[in-house]
Parts: structure tokens; sequence; C-alpha cells
């Protein structure tokens, strides 16, 4: 499991690696999921934007593009996250940072892990493993041995 982070344009957030590295392990394993190589890399929206153009023939912003490496039960890819937006998104639902920071580093592994959110019912599906995941962060956050 070789999970790294990466900055194009944007401070690094404050992350620690090794518990986000715990957590990803745990979800994947709820899907059966291996965690192989995970790439994060934070950006601005101009990035984001240039790489949904580039990538994906789409002209629009997004919090997190995913692309899928995936072989079998082994997850990896590469994940863009758009700081900007993961900032504009919390303001706009008023839930905090960190929260919304956290969702959507989980939301790219959800997909690696076969959750999709484009289709008829999906995007509900998708948030509700996304808060499942977001509360077992939080259980793990609160184990005495970590």
């Amino acid at each position: 499991m070789i999970i790294t982070y990466h900055t194009d344009g944007v401070e690094m957030p404050q992350l620690d690696e090794n518990f986000i590295q715990l957590w990803i392990k745990k979800i994947a394993s709820k899907y059966n999921r291996r965690v192989g190589e995970i790439t994060y890399i934070f950006c601005s929206d101009e990035k984001i934007l240039e790489v949904n153009k580039a990538y994906l023939q789409h002209d629009y912003y997004t919090d997190i593009i995913t692309f899928d490496y995936c072989k079998g039960d082994l997850i990896a890819g590469d994940l863009f996250i758009s700081l900007d937006t993961v900032k504009s998104n919390s303001e706009q639902l008023s839930t905090p940072y960190t929260e919304e920071f956290l969702r959507t580093v989980i939301h790219g592994i959800l997909h690696l892990c076969g959750i999709n959110d484009k289709g008829p019912g999906e995007r509900e599906i998708m948030e509700q493993q996304e808060n499942e995941a977001l509360a077992e962060y939080k259980l793990i956050a609160n184990t005495p041995s970590l």
C-alpha cells in the first residue's frame, strides 16, 4: 500500500498521513478491496478545470476527479482534489472545512471501490457511504490506542 500526497499550485493541507492511510485501508476492506498505489494531487480550481477539459472533455469545476487504475480487488488511482471547491462547498453547505475535505478524500476511494454517483439513485447511495465512512473516521479517531 502506497498513498502519496502532492500539490499543484496550492499549499499542502494539514493531514495525518498515517491516520488517513489506516482509514482508507479500513474503508476499502469494507468493500473487499486492498489498497495499492493511491496518489492525491491537491490543486486549485484552475488546475482541476484544466484536467477536466483535457481528460474528460468536461468544461466545469468540480471538487474531485478520480482516475481509476484498479485491477481486481486492488484499488489504485490518481485523485485530483480542488481545495478551492472543497472550501466553497463547505461554505455553501455550512459544514466544517475539515469534514468536507475528508468527505472528498474518501469520495474518490469509494469510486475506486465501485460506488458510482451519476446514475438514478446513485448520488444518494454515495452520500450514505460517505456518511458511513466519516462516522468510521470518527470512531477510529476516538480509539484510545491511536
